[in-house]
């Protein structure tokens, strides 16, 4: 019978319509992101060129960074199904912390040139959401006032050794009287990598008024205002500033640093110690030799050594050379809370993430960071409900996750010159 077509009457059509209010409120606005990779294009709308890119960008070629993510692509899933998975536990106990899921945020330097609250915002969207937070010796907070604004945060410090070791000394006691318990020291950056975005942007610490940003004033008025008419953006535990960030790196870190330093960092710090920035399972083992708590792959995410290998195709790599006697965390190219589920199967004791949170903070500051937070967790509790399981613990070993191990190598994201 052919299809015979009509007008339809109102009374039909008035179920159908849904005219909703326009909000321009930043919860409406947040709401709107489903993922990530939203927040980072609402991060690139609301952020002038050199701050989005300085988070952004990687070293050189950016081919370190895109392993990363391409290893990701790279992962398999394998789903139970007749589960019963009305349930399902994904927390994290570990060093000292816990979490609904398991994650760190990763350390990260200048976070107030991102939003003006920088690790404020963070770390109070970190204490709600229950997850521990790694402050950055290259933050714009300093120890004292994160521990008094946020007493209910799960702390750890971060640590780059400087040339001035009584400067670092006077700084590891600040941080432990400030009740950070664990240590976080960053061993990949004897000098600073090559970030050419940075380069090419102009970017110095802080930013500079010059005619290039004066004219992208125009584009981004909110966040000069901001930055105009709140406290000073400047490093909260260094004694000198100016210049860019590679600059600083080279005039104040120590690329001296070797594994006998591990002993006198132990006599100077009391608590816990984790080595971020292993590549290498020789490394691993010899630091666990060396009495650390834990250890950290990763590739400063790809923002150090281009070229470098994909944090998570190493990881079970250095999982095996550690055997068990310390944690193991990875860090680099975790954007999605299927990331996190995959970490894990393939070894990780919790990951850490770094741009992750750092988009929602350029998107909306405290609330894009809850944001951010929030799909994280919903994704990695919605994967281990679709993979049939109930606890994220049981998917090491299962045989539910692998690497293919079959996608394209990664081409560069960033050509030639900023426009």
């Amino acid at each position: 019978m052919p299809l015979r077509r009509r007008v339809p009457t109102w009374t039909e059509l008035r179920p159908l319509v849904r005219l909703e209010r326009p909000s321009i409120s930043a919860e409406a606005r947040l709401g709107r992101a489903s993922t990530i990779e939203d927040l980072r294009a609402m991060a690139e709308r609301r952020t002038p060129r050199a701050v989005f890119d300085y988070v952004d960008g990687a070293a050189e070629s950016e081919l370190s960074m895109l392993r990363a993510r391409d290893a990701f692509d790279a992962v398999e899933f394998r789903p139970r199904v007749l589960r019963d998975v009305a349930h399902v536990d994904a927390s994290m106990d570990l060093l000292g912390v816990s979490g609904p899921i398991p994650l760190i945020l990763s350390p990260t330097g200048f976070t107030r040139m991102m939003h003006h609250q920088g690790e404020w915002a963070v770390g109070r969207a970190a204490s709600r959401a229950g997850i521990p937070y790694t402050l950055s010796t290259m933050g714009t907070v300093s120890v004292e006032d994160l521990a008094a604004d946020v007493p209910t945060l799960q702390r750890w410090f971060q640590l780059y050794l400087w040339q001035d070791r009584e400067a670092s000394t006077a700084l590891l006691r600040r941080a432990a009287a400030a009740g950070f318990e664990t240590l976080v020291l960053t061993v990949d950056t004897a000098v600073a990598g090559q970030r050419l975005r940075d380069v090419r942007n102009g970017l110095t610490v802080p930013p500079a008024l010059t005619p290039r940003t004066v004219a992208g004033m125009a584009r981004h008025p909110r966040w000069w205002a901001n930055v105009l008419t709140s406290e000073a953006i400047e490093f909260a535990s260094l004694r000198t500033s100016g210049g860019t960030v590679a600059d600083l790196v080279d005039r104040m870190f120590d690329p001296s640093l070797q594994q006998d330093d591990l002993a006198w960092l132990r006599q100077e710090w009391a608590g816990r110690i984790v080595v971020k920035g292993i590549q290498h399972p020789q490394d691993a083992r010899d630091l666990v030799d060396l009495g650390v708590d834990g250890i950290i792959v990763s590739n400063h995410g790809g923002r150090q050594l281009d070229r470098a290998a994909a944090p998570l195709e190493l990881l079970p790599e250095i999982v095996e050379a550690v055997d068990g006697r310390v944690p193991v965390l990875l860090d680099g190219g975790v954007m999605n809370g299927a990331d996190i589920v995959a970490a894990v199967a393939l070894g990780a004791d919790a990951v850490m993430a770094g741009r992750a949170y750092l988009y929602g903070l350029m998107a909306g500051g405290e609330a894009g960071v809850d944001r951010a937070l929030e799909i994280l967790t919903t994704q990695v509790h919605r994967t281990l409900r679709l993979l049939g399981a109930r606890r994220l613990a049981g998917v090491r070993g299962s045989g539910q996750v692998r690497l293919r191990h079959s996608t394209p190598p990664a081409t560069t994201a960033y050509q030639g010159e900023t426009p």
